[in-house]
């Protein structure tokens, strides 16, 4: 999928509310998130487009919600993307928490400051 040689790296990054994805130490995407407690709030995911077609959404945000499950926080998927990746993968339901108006109206606070 990725070019020969090239392995892909995810990488959480606290102090910008993100995972990344590196291919050959270029940023390839991230999925950008928000902490509510015990809840990991994602809402947005973006790969740029030199790195369209390769199948790295997927391994960023299987790797981005193992590291969630690892960390013992819950997943909200407010990204779509994040959201139909967990109607195909069912190994993370039982740390999958529903999107509700709270969460919303918390986020869009959260993301302003």
């Amino acid at each position: 999928m990725t070019p020969s040689g090239a392995t892909p790296s995810v990488q959480r990054v606290d102090a910008r509310h993100r995972y990344e994805i590196h291919v050959d130490g270029v940023r390839a995407g991230l999925t950008a998130y928000r902490d509510r407690g015990d809840q990991r709030v994602f809402f947005h995911t973006e790969i740029d487009e030199a790195f369209a077609g390769q199948g790295l959404a997927s391994l960023l945000v299987e790797q981005a919600l193992g590291d969630v499950r690892a960390s013992g926080k819950r997943i909200v998927p407010v990204c779509p993307y994040v959201a139909k990746f967990l109607t195909k993968h069912e190994e993370f339901a039982d740390i999958s928490d529903p999107v509700t108006p709270e969460v919303l109206e918390w986020l869009e606070s959260a993301r302003s400051h």
